[in-house]
């Protein structure tokens, strides 16, 4: 079975869906079959992940069907997506009258997972229904966080969240706390490091991902930025990155 790992901070604009699709591009890269699930009413991971298919159903089609996997191919053959689009708002009230409705996904992701090394999720920035599906289904968390000034704030939101979590999935795991948009000519950077590595130790990632213009432009060609500009400074920390996540789990 597949190690399911889901994308998440309750606060927007740190890097989540990039980190998701990217990690994903770049562990499929590594020859690990990935499936990458877009949890995000937004859809962003959907339209970042060169999914080759033009007319597709989602993540949301599936709640309502439990006979399909909609499951599609992208331009990296061990990379393999389940769309999300802006249903996913409507299942955010769907589910609130379904029973055991925190296990929806994970119910539904044993459908597929016996054909993957590693199911990538990619979050909402909020904590609703469907985040809480999203962490109720993994074996571990990864949380992105920005080099800025409320960095910690945020990542003690989540741990409090996790420890709810627990509750109901008492495996779940943080798999690592990802470092994003450093800039190491910024002296808050270098600070809000310090502090989250001294508070977190080893759970901190050793690679970082940098402010980059590739990396900013990939989303807008609809690729991650290992097929956008394989030789960016954001390709090689992701592809960096994967490498030592495979390490971390084993």
């Amino acid at each position: 079975m597949a190690r399911i790992v889901t994308i998440v901070n309750q606060k927007g604009g740190v890097g989540k869906t990039t980190t998701a699709v990217n990690l994903a591009a770049c562990l499929g890269v590594l020859e690990k079959k990935v499936l990458l699930v877009d949890m995000d009413p937004q859809g962003n991971a959907t339209s970042m992940s060169s999914i080759t298919a033009t007319d597709y159903r989602t993540i949301y089609d599936m709640m309502g069907d439990d006979t399909l996997a909609a499951v599609y191919d992208t331009e990296l053959p061990y990379l393999k997506v389940i769309p999300g689009n802006p249903d996913l708002t409507g299942a955010e009230i769907e589910l609130l009258d379904v029973e055991k409705r925190e296990f929806v996904l994970r119910d539904l992701l044993k459908r597929v997972s016996r054909h993957f090394d590693l199911i990538i999720i990619d979050s909402p920035p909020s904590l609703n229904i469907l985040t809480v599906n999203n962490m109720a289904a993994a074996d571990g968390l990864i949380i992105p966080i920005q080099c800025e000034y409320f960095a910690l704030e945020g990542v003690s939101r989540i741990v409090a969240t996790i420890e709810r979590i627990r509750k109901i999935n008492p495996k779940l795991a943080i798999d690592g706390i990802l470092l994003t948009m450093y800039d190491k000519r910024v002296k808050l950077t270098f600070d809000v490091e310090q502090e989250v590595r001294k508070h977190f130790g080893k759970t901190v990632f050793q690679n970082v991902i940098a402010r980059n213009v590739k990396l900013s432009e990939s989303p807008s060609f609809g690729k991650p930025i290992i097929l956008y500009d394989i030789s960016s400074i954001g390709a090689k920390q992701y592809l960096a990155l994967a490498e030592e996540y495979l390490e971390r789990i084993g």
